[in-house]
């Protein structure tokens, strides 16, 4: 749900927000950054969903500049959220399109 005195913000609201499930599974933890890399797949769709999910819960990502803390968003230099793979209806042919990172994680660790 829209954070409206904070655009371009997001917010969880039990009581007026349409429900949104992502799931998640731990892959690598990082001991000496205190970091932790998970594949995220968001089951609906809304905006900035993985973000609000993971600073709802307490663990925003490296270099979220809306979501995280400052320490946690100076972390990286740049949003540490990666696509492993997109599909989608092409605009005009409606044909499927669909692009897979090779190493299946986006990033390397």
């Amino acid at each position: 749900m829209v954070d409206w005195p904070n655009r371009p913000l997001r917010k969880i609201d039990p009581h007026e927000g349409k429900p949104s499930t992502t799931l998640w599974r731990c892959l690598d933890y990082y001991p000496a950054l205190d970091a932790t890399r998970l594949e995220l797949q968001p089951v609906t769709g809304r905006s900035h969903q993985l973000r609000v999910h993971l600073q709802a819960i307490g663990h925003p990502i490296l270099g979220d500049a809306l979501y995280a803390p400052p320490a946690i968003a100076a972390a990286s230099p740049r949003l540490l959220l990666h696509a492993a793979e997109l599909g989608f209806a092409h605009p005009e042919s409606g044909a499927w399109l669909s692009f897979q990172c090779q190493d299946g994680f986006g990033v390397q660790a």
